[in-house]
């Protein structure tokens, strides 16, 4: 499935999960080049004014971006609801690759009263094509069941509104 964004040359892919029955892979490509997609993703700044799905802003409270580092942020839904989320960084490559678990903070599950999936771990890979960005982020679960848990709640369409608010952050950096 590919959608594309006339004014900006965004590309989706691969919005379902892939054969592993643990994992979801997204891939978008941005026109924009790598260094500025992956400022975009390490710096608190930027990360503040795209994470999330449209009508969503994000708070960040935390960006240690290094091995053993926290990253501490909340998404502010349209309504006031906040959904706070954590996790711990486990790689950085710069220009190429972001390994970090994501948790969902004890007052997400309360807002959604829901059990949520555990041990997420996401991988975000950031590939040079002629002056353009190949991001692909992987999400891995620590069970089929976990996944199917998130896909529930949503993770593909909102990891793909948060793309496309990240396209147009990328337009205007």
């Amino acid at each position: 499935m590919t959608n594309k964004n006339d004014s900006t040359d965004a590309q989706s892919e691969g919005l379902r999960p892939t054969s592993g029955q643990r994992e979801i892979v997204i891939t978008r490509v941005f026109n924009a080049p790598r260094e500025l997609v992956f400022k975009a993703w390490t710096d608190p700044k930027h990360v503040a004014q795209w994470w999330g799905p449209k009508g969503f802003t994000t708070k960040v409270i935390e960006l240690d971006l290094r091995p053993g580092g926290k990253s501490r942020y909340v998404m502010i839904g349209p309504d006031g609801t906040e959904y706070p989320v954590k996790g711990v960084f486990r790689e950085i490559v710069p220009l190429e690759r972001i390994v970090t678990s994501d948790e969902f903070d004890e007052g997400f599950e309360k807002v959604v009263n829901a059990d949520l999936p555990k041990g997420i771990v996401m991988t975000a890979l950031f590939e040079d094509l002629d002056g353009k960005t190949k991001l692909t982020l992987r999400i891995v679960h620590e069970s089929a069941e976990d996944r199917r848990k998130h896909e529930e709640m949503g993770v593909i369409g909102g990891w793909n509104s948060s793309f496309d608010c990240l396209d147009e952050f990328l337009v205007t950096a």
